[in-house]
């Protein structure tokens, strides 16, 4: 017996199914767990120095830990302003970083304009590393603790000199700062780059300069540097003879080089805050604690917020700084 031929539904019948099946739920999908392809982090410094040290190492902590590459990029130029631009352009997915430093802070006032907004371009994420500034002198200086330095600063007011990477520079900024916690005025000669500036407290060409303790440890271990003081609330492991800047009787010198992860504005929570977890275990390691302390630095690990509120502090004490050390906006 041949099938009944069912009569055709009516049109208006048709389109209510029709319509009734694209109603119908479809499968959400599933969000791709952060990282799923590899990260930038763009370094805007030149490879070898502190911040792009850090960064590798904390990159490949990530990578390890993530399961994705962590590359890190170096932009160079223009007080670190080329390559933080290119990051504050960059989609804010969380697939491209700044390795940021304290120079942060005090670009508003070495540029009238920026190609950022240093404000609202980044969500920071972390604090990578503290580091403290050493004031040291060559081996064959006069002067054998800071007390006797700053007498003599005080008695001829410029006559002593100190050299810098260039005018602006992190290491203009901080002595800058010593000139006002001591009440002195010094002589600034500024060179091409920091490694020119230590060159030329080792030849006698000025008289004292300020740095990290990753540049100074080979000098100064090597008795081509004599460190007066560090900064900090407490003496450092690797350094361990060198008394703090309170110990040796300026208690008010309090300057601390930072480095970190930033990502662009607009970059998701989730982003940031998994960022911030992965790096803070990565710093926490023990072999990553043992290269930060290695490097005369303290680990960061710090939240975002934190993070925030620290690059607040540090752009607003610099305002001074720069208002009455002379220094002129490019």
């Amino acid at each position: 017996m041949p099938d009944p031929v069912l009569p055709p539904l009516p049109r208006r019948s048709l389109l209510a199914a029709g319509l009734a099946g694209l109603a119908l739920p479809r499968p959400a999908r599933s969000q791709e767990a952060y990282p799923s392809r590899p990260v930038r982090v763009i370094v805007p410094w030149a490879p070898g120095g502190a911040v792009d040290t850090l960064a590798r190492r904390l990159s490949q902590k990530l990578s390890e830990q993530l399961g994705q590459t962590f590359v890190v990029e170096n932009k160079s130029g223009a007080t670190g302003t080329i390559g933080a631009g290119e990051a504050a352009r960059a989609a804010p997915d969380g697939y491209t970083l700044l390795a940021m430093d304290n120079t942060y802070a005090m670009l508003p006032y070495l540029f009238s304009r920026l190609p950022f907004d240093v404000e609202t371009a980044f969500r920071p994420v972390t604090v990578t590393a503290f580091s403290p500034i050493l004031l040291a002198v060559g081996q064959n200086s006069p002067y054998r603790d800071l007390a006797s330095l700053v007498a003599a600063a005080k008695k001829d007011p410029e006559k002593l000199t100190y050299g810098t990477g260039g005018m602006g520079s992190a290491p203009h900024f901080a002595t800058l700062a010593f000139e006002r916690a001591a009440g002195v005025k010094l002589y600034h000669v500024p060179y091409r780059g920091a490694g020119e500036a230590v060159i030329g407290v080792l030849s006698g060409n000025v008289d004292l300069v300020m740095l990290s303790p990753g540049s100074a440890l080979g000098n100064i271990r090597g008795g081509q540097l004599r460190p007066l003081a560090i900064s900090g609330a407490n003496r450092v492991a690797a350094l361990p003879e060198v008394p703090t800047f309170g110990e040796a009787g300026l208690p008010g010198y309090s300057v601390i080089n930072w480095s970190g992860l930033a990502a662009p504005k607009g970059t998701p929570d989730a982003v940031v805050q998994r960022l911030q977890q992965e790096a803070a275990r990565a710093i926490a390691a023990p072999d990553m604690k043992s290269f930060i302390a290695d490097l005369g630095s303290e680990p960061g690990g710090i939240a975002p917020d934190a993070f925030a509120r620290l690059i607040r502090e540090e752009t607003a004490r610099w305002r001074d700084v720069a208002a009455t050390g002379g220094i002129e906006k490019q």
